[in-house]
């Protein structure tokens, strides 16, 4: 056996080699694949089969394709039943096989229980497909693949394998457009090519693709670009597997930095080669999703025609095909482009279709570079694109179907300039193309009952808009000149101004669209980095908005852009503090008073309603507010007051620390309260036991009471996404206590802890901004953006304590991977340059750290 395994490993480093220097994908898989076959058959002869038995390989080691590290797919099929012998057998010959080194994954079963197993599972009569002999008796190989031809049911098997992939689809957010796709199961990946070919084979089509061309299914244009597309992945996964040493088919950030200077890439205008590998990879997998979709609604066609009552016309241009839109004349697209946007706005007013045929598909992706400069100055075609913005419905399903089939890029060419543009800054986890449609897709959500559960204001403000598709375009447009160098947001303003100014818009609607996407990030950067019980904050906030028009625009769009960066970045704390701005500057805007005062005395007012179930007399109440001064009502809304409130009126002078928590709305966070004599590293205490805990910090609220407590609230996650943060409750309630009680203790050491995989790919350079604040002596106004890691907070508190800097506000707005905190905090030392300058390189040099456990 050792010889045979040599031998394997030296064939296979040759086929490595070969590929290394012709690059020919097919070449090496189908090498990889015989090398094997030779290996098998050569440990049969050593370890023969039981009598009668074969040998098959399925799966891709089956149809000749095996990956470097691929699984080695093997089927020993029997004749009849297995005997004790033929047991003993089958247990030495794998072993054997897997003393080859190779990842073996092997069934045995009968002609019998195969046909029984398929019947019952797709999966198996899909593997059973790519049978091929492999060593044993060929002609029971060969049995088994005419009863299994006969077996297979080809309209049965269709509507199987689309559901299966409508569930792998799924599993991957159903995108392509992920930053860190799967090459092979990932909408777009080389899955989707493999489950039409199947399809196409069951159909009795064929399973290559010149059969299906021959066939009439695909052209000669379409098959190029199939193949291309196709051949694309195959080499991307290869390298993959050969860089990683092991089956990998994630395209992981690290993984795109070697994959990079594999393919030879080279930065350009700025950027990364990168970003150019994977810009490629999603023109590949844009046309790998269209041509799954087309080829699988043609081969449902096929398998279910249509019957004659089934085609109605609509015009001289189009008609239906069993409810599917289709053209009447493939060529008039070319001949009259403006009917592929007359097509787009139909498929919006027959809300009864259930989409195009794959003719019609076919025929408006040939024409989309028809849509061209000439195209786009004629005002028909641009009030034909003005007519699907401005639809009733929305444009979000029209939008997708023109992105799908590459009419929006030709239409719209700045938003060519972002189709597959990454974003590397950590918490965004779709391409910008990708992410833009999933912001119009959000606001689109807030329309509907769907909403009212987790965005009840949207859902309330965008019921009452009385032009919704003016967001839409601002959505379109707010990240739009991602990419080109300089500030996105007024690049992308002037490209709007542009669209307005060319599709003859008026100058309020011009402006408001311009105005959302110049200050589209303000509304989250106030809200998440700035003291919102601060009433020069809500002022400046709303010089800047101006009308409550803009002020509810700004919101809706705000809103949905968070939750359309990824999935796992909004939650109900950040939802609390937009909507507190948004509703604070609404107060303003419509003339309200906004002195200190008449604030504290609302908070204080809206707390007591909530107090009175707690049967809390005005005397205990105010013997404890007594000791909370202003600040603090100006800090907190009711329900926090009423909560603190609650809880710790009957021991306002304890000794022994205090802690309570409580689940967020919708479960999206813990917040935890702790209340304890004051010290100076008291701060930094609190944020190691969370560090400790794997409890990342979300948000920081510091307030010291009069007579010397400190009353701090957080909002907590879990840093590894679990789920049970509610049964943590008991725990972090009795723990953190018992944490705290270690005054006079020397300090711990910092955390060590390096950034995440992601933060080491794409690192970001720390940036911190110190700036005194005008309206208060001595408080300053800390900003820092850098990598996220465990640990981070509780070093940047050692770091405040070491020079004596008091803490008074922290917001800690963590995306992703990546921080943005902002800290008020109070020192009379940092009036003094020298001190200041070294309080900021320690700063600096905290969130550069790169400690490793």
């Amino acid at each position: 056996m050792r010889a045979i395994r040599e031998q394997l490993h030296a064939q296979r480093e040759q086929a490595i080699a070969r590929w290394r220097r012709h690059q020919r994908a097919e070449t090496l898989l189908k090498a990889l694949s015989r090398v094997t076959d030779t290996a098998l058959r050569a440990t049969l002869i050593k370890h023969p089969l039981p009598s009668g038995a074969a040998l098959g390989a399925v799966g891709g080691y089956g149809r000749g394709e095996l990956f470097p590290y691929s699984d080695v797919d093997v089927l020993i099929l029997l004749r009849r039943p297995a005997s004790l012998a033929d047991q003993e057998k089958l247990e030495h010959l794998i072993a054997a096989l897997w003393d080859l080194g190779l990842d073996l994954s092997h069934s045995v079963r009968t002609v019998v229980e195969c046909q029984r197993q398929a019947a019952n599972d797709v999966t198996v009569e899909t593997a059973l497909m790519e049978l091929r002999w492999v060593g044993g008796d060929a002609h029971l190989v060969s049995r088994l693949q005419a009863i299994m031809q006969r077996q297979r049911d080809p309209r049965t098997f269709f509507l199987a394998k689309r559901a299966e992939q409508q569930q792998r689809h799924a599993r991957y957010q159903n995108t392509p457009y992920a930053l860190e796709p799967n090459c092979k199961e990932s909408p777009g990946g080389l899955r989707d090519l493999t489950v039409i070919q199947w399809m196409t084979q069951a159909a009795g089509i064929g399973r290559q693709w010149r059969e299906v061309v021959a066939a009439g299914f695909l052209d000669l244009t379409e098959y190029r670009a199939l193949r291309r597309a196709e051949l694309a992945f195959k080499r991307l996964r290869i390298e993959l597997h050969l860089l990683a040493g092991r089956r990998e088919d994630r395209v992981l950030f690290d993984m795109q930095i070697r994959l990079a200077q594999v393919y030879g890439f080279e930065s350009v205008r700025g950027r990364r080669p990168s970003e150019l590998l994977m810009q490629r990879y999603y023109w590949a997998a844009r046309v790998v999703s269209l041509f799954n979709r087309l080829l699988m609604q043609a081969l449902e066609e096929h398998l279910f025609p249509a019957p004659p009552t089934a085609l109605r016309v609509i015009d001289r241009h189009f008609k239906l095909v069993r409810n599917r839109l289709d053209i009447r004349q493939p060529e008039a697209f070319i001949q009259q482009p403006s009917l592929l946007l007359e097509a787009i706005a139909l498929m919006q007013d027959r809300a009864d279709l259930e989409g195009l045929t794959a003719a019609m598909m076919r025929a408006m992706w040939q024409a989309r570079k028809r849509l061209d400069a000439s195209f786009r100055r004629q005002p028909q075609n641009r009030h034909l694109f003005m007519r699907i913005l401005r639809h009733p419905t929305g444009a979000l399903t029209a939008l997708r179907r023109m992105h799908t089939l590459g009419l929006l890029a030709h239409y719209l060419p700045e938003f060519r300039r972002i189709v597959g543009q990454m974003q590397h800054d950590l918490f965004h986890v779709y391409t910008v193309d990708e992410h833009i449609l999933k912001v119009i897709g959000h606001l689109h959500r807030f329309a509907t009952e769907d909403a009212l559960h987790d965005a009840a204001l949207a859902h309330r403000l965008l019921r009452q808009w009385p032009r919704p598709w003016l967001l839409d375009i601002a959505a379109l447009y707010h990240d739009i000149a991602k990419g080109q160098g300089g500030d996105h947001s007024e690049l992308g303003a002037r490209d709007a101004r542009r669209f307005c100014r060319q599709h003859e818009l008026g100058a309020e609607d011009t402006e408001l669209i311009v105005f959302l996407v110049e200050q589209h990030l303000s509304l989250s950067r106030y809200a998440q980095k700035r003291d919102l019980a601060d009433p020069i904050v809500i002022r400046e906030f709303a010089d800047i908005v101006r009308t409550p028009e803009r002020l509810t625009a700004l919101y809706l769009l705000t809103v949905a852009d968070i939750r359309g960066t990824s999935p796992k970045v909004w939650n109900a704390w950040k939802g609390r503090l937009i909507d507190s701005l948004y509703q604070q500057t609404s107060v303003l805007l419509g003339g309200a008073p906004m002195d200190m005062d008449t604030l504290v005395a609302r908070h204080q007012q809206a707390a007591t309603a909530l107090l009175r179930a707690d049967r809390l007399t005005e005397a205990q109440r105010d013997v404890f507010w007594a000791q909370l001064g202003t600040d603090y009502f100006m800090q907190h809304d009711a329900s926090d007051i009423a909560w603190h409130t609650s809880h710790l009126h009957k021991c306002p002078d304890t000794p022994i620390p205090v802690a309570c928590c409580r689940m967020l709305e919708h479960g999206e966070g813990m917040q935890v309260m702790v209340y304890a004599p004051d010290r100076a590293d008291l701060f930094a205490d609190i944020c190691h036991y969370f560090a400790e805990c794997e409890l990342s910090v979300q948000e920081a609220r510091i307030h010291t009471t009069r007579h010397g407590w400190a009353l701090d609230s957080f909002i907590v996650l879990p840093v590894t996404g679990d789920a049970g943060l509610r049964s943590r409750i008991p725990s972090v309630e009795r723990d953190l206590p018992a944490a705290l009680m270690r005054a006079g203790e020397p300090p711990r050491p910092p955390f060590r802890a390096r950034p995440s995989r992601r933060a080491r790919s794409f690192p970001i350079v720390p940036r911190i901004e110190l700036s005194a604040n005008p309206h208060v002596e001595d408080n300053w106004r800390l900003s820092l953006v850098a990598a996220d890691r465990r640990g981070l907070l509780y070093n940047l508190a050692q770091t405040f304590a070491q020079y004596q800097v008091d803490l008074r506000m922290a917001k800690i707005m963590t995306l992703g991977d990546r921080v943005e905190d902002s800290f008020t905090l109070h020192s009379e030392a940092l009036q003094d340059p020298r001190r200041q300058q070294a309080f900021e390189r320690a700063v600096l040099e905290c969130l550069s750290s790169n400690l490793v456990n």
